[in-house]
């Protein structure tokens, strides 16, 4: 059976010492997160994801959801309980402020249990998961009235959330709903249509369940000007907070997926159920993007979550099972053969996987602590700056760490042989699971797209010059360290590769926008793998300051290799992404359809 250990040491160690999340102890929040309440906050996530949500994994994954005749919704054995668990420890608002029940905590921290969570189960981890983003969405959208209404009940997890968007012939064409809200005289408005692939669209672990639902009011604009959000809960709530009547919202069928079998995804109907605009009429987008971007930074750390796992369990088979000798000689000359971990491809294989883990685990945070600085600080030109890299690296995180979870997923598989396509011992649970983060919240593809055709130009790529600076920066302050020379050294040339890139980019993708699609992904991944070579750098830096001070030296001497590892290679592949960049659109788009 798997096994499941939250990475509690090296999580604290990247907030504490690379990224120095002290510092920001002026930010609302950060002063309550002493060192002391994040190692205590962390111990109990990790515990609480090793010893009750990871072994529920393999179960709930055979076990599945059961939909009922009436279309109610029965989630696998000993997840209300698991549920029931995370919610009375105060998980669901760790961050979210004090006034709506919260603890407000910095969201980095919410970021950091996502991760353990996501390794242990990701399926049940979707549920409360699901439910903090349509908070996000409420806090920044909604009114008063449905802030006091709904995000109580909601932070204690007596209430959960869902995000509805897609439909049968609508999926990132949002443009194309046909989900229609008609307005009732109480101010209310009666939707009716169907949304598919609907995550935690049913179930039995909370009493209520609140839909963030688009649709289009009778008479708005086509396409997405004309789309507006609303709130429809499964359980009308009455004045006094009470729940009410049923509400015309179904589930309709569970879909038969792939993966994450142990999360309800259904296909969900409206028939005249009775919603609340949220935010303003015909601005949807505007508070859902809240919630898909919140989202998006959770699928990539899902992504992470799952590689993370499935290293952890090839490590241990590989350190377990004889096959061979190693090429040096004997290791193990008392016993048949060696373990499989001393021969160098599978240790390559497993450095690459923990070598990406340890710098996208670093990635994951810092972003989310650009996050907390973007809404928490009172410094204009601080705000803009993080928000500026928030918005570039949400793509980023989402697209390279998923793309690189489900392939890492997949080579851990390949260390267990035949065993690795054996269902019960759960590898191919984690290639099946770690498959969907990279379809859904947008595809990795529109990722890209994202990128190079939003992020990249806005403000006249001001985003962009500002990471590019700051890396160039960072090596110009460490380059005559010779102990850092490994990591800076090897930083400069992918550097270039990155302004190369954007640089070619914009010189021929503005007159042929072809050129941007055919390059989009290679562009992301070429940013994504900078962006780790730069994480690598500060995790280097503060691990040579750690042995230093005498700090947990054989440790801190593990994550120096691994780096160079990454530097030597990993890093080098920015020059292929170049070189495919420049290589324009051409040939991929001289074939006609019917040639394909």
């Amino acid at each position: 059976m798997p096994s499941y250990r939250a990475p509690v040491e090296d999580t604290l160690f990247l907030l504490e010492d690379v990224l120095a999340i002290h510092r920001y102890d002026n930010l609302p929040g950060f002063s309550d997160a002493s060192s002391d309440v994040l190692r205590a906050v962390l111990s109990e996530g990790g515990k609480l994801a090793g010893e009750v949500l990871a072994p529920l994994n393999l179960s709930g994954d055979r076990e599945g959801c059961t939909r009922n005749a009436d279309g109610s919704v029965v989630t696998p054995k000993g997840f209300k309980q698991a549920y029931d668990a995370y919610a009375a420890g105060g998980w669901m608002g760790l961050s979210v402020p004090e006034e709506f029940g919260g603890q407000g905590l910095p969201h980095v921290l919410s970021t950091a249990m996502q991760d353990f969570v996501s390794g242990a189960n990701l399926a049940l981890g979707m549920y409360p998961g699901l439910t903090q983003g349509a908070i996000a969405a409420l806090l920044v959208h909604g009114s008063q009235a449905q802030k006091e209404t709904y995000l109580p009940k909601m932070v204690e997890g007596a209430w959960t959330g869902t995000m509805n968007l897609t439909e049968p012939h609508c999926g990132t064409d949002l443009g194309l709903l046909k989900t229609k809200a008609v307005p009732n005289p109480d101010g209310s408005y009666s939707l009716t249509g169907t949304k598919i692939f609907i995550s935690a669209g049913e179930h039995d672990l909370s009493e209520n369940i609140v839909h963030l639902v688009i649709a289009r009011i009778e008479g708005a604009p086509a396409g997405t000007k004309g789309i507006s959000l609303f709130v429809v809960p499964k359980f009308l709530v009455n004045e006094d907070g009470s729940l009410g009547e049923r509400n015309g919202v179904t589930c309709g069928s569970i879909e038969h997926k792939m993966g994450i079998h142990a999360n309800s995804t259904c296909v969900m109907n409206y028939d005249g159920a009775k919603g609340w605009l949220v935010g303003q009429e015909n601005r949807g987008l505007n508070a859902m993007f809240v919630m898909m971007n919140e989202a998006r930074l959770a699928v990539g750390v899902q992504g992470l979550g799952q590689s993370e796992a499935a290293y952890q369990n090839a490590v241990a088979y590989a350190r377990e099972r004889l096959q061979g000798r190693a090429l040096t000689g004997a290791k193990n000359p008392e016993r048949a053969a060696d373990p499989i971990i001393v021969h160098p491809d599978v240790r390559r294989t497993l450095m690459q996987i923990r070598a990406f883990n340890e710098a996208a685990r670093a990635l994951a945070l810092w972003t989310a602590l650009q996050s907390d600085i973007a809404h928490r600080s009172q410094d204009a030109t601080e705000r803009q700056l993080a928000d500026d890299l928030l918005g570039l690296m949400t793509p980023v995180v989402k697209g390279v760490l998923t793309d690189r979870g489900f392939a890492n997923a997949v080579e851990a598989q390949q260390m267990f042989g035949g065993h690795g396509y054996i269902e019960e011992w759960g590898m191919s649970q984690f290639v099946r699971d770690a498959r969907i983060a990279m379809i859904y919240e947008g595809a990795n593809g529109i990722q890209a797209m994202d990128l190079i055709g939003r992020k990249l130009p806005k403000d006249g790529g001001r985003a962009m010059m500002a990471f590019l600076t700051e890396v160039q920066t960072f090596i110009k302050d460490h380059g005559e360290d010779e102990a850092m020379k490994p990591f800076v050294g090897p930083l400069q040339p992918a550097l270039n590769d990155l302004q190369a890139a954007v640089m070619w980019l914009m010189q021929n993708a503005f007159t042929k926008p072809d050129h941007a699609g055919a390059g989009a992904t290679d562009l992301m991944h070429l940013l994504g793998t900078v962006v780790l070579g730069y994480m690598w750098g500060k995790i280097a830096k503060a691990a040579l300051a750690a042995k230093a001070e005498g700090r947990d030296a054989e440790r801190m001497e593990a994550k120096l290799v691994l780096g160079r590892f990454f530097m030597e290679r990993t890093l080098p592949e920015t020059s292929l992404r170049l070189a495919r960049i420049k290589a324009g659109s051409e040939t991929t788009m001289a074939l006609s359809a019917e040639a394909f």
